[in-house]
C-alpha cells in the first residue's frame, strides 16, 4: 500500500492501481469519512457501509488473484 501511495503522489495513477487495486476505494472512503465529520448527510451510514464493503471486496479479490498467479 505504501508503494501504491508513493506512485499516486508521483502521478502514476495506473501504476498505483496495479500495485494495490483497493487504493481508490480506500481513498474515497477516507475522504468521505473526513468530510462527514464536518457535514452530515441523510444517508451517510449507507454510503459508509457501501464504501467499506467495496474496499473489502476489492482487497479480497486482488489478494486472491495475486495468490492464484503466485501459486
Amino acid at each position: 500500500m505504501q508503494r501504491s501511495i508513493a506512485l499516486l503522489l508521483k502521478g502514476e495513477f495506473a501504476g498505483a492501481f496495479h500495485m494495490y487495486p483497493a487504493i481508490y476505494p480506500l481513498l474515497l472512503l477516507l475522504t468521505f469519512l473526513g468530510f462527514n465529520l464536518f457535514v452530515k448527510f441523510k444517508y451517510d451510514s449507507f454510503i459508509k457501509a457501501t464504501l467499506m464493503i467495496t474496499s473489502i471486496v476489492t482487497m479480497v479479490i486482488s489478494y486472491v488473484i495475486k495468490m492464484k498467479i503466485i501459486f
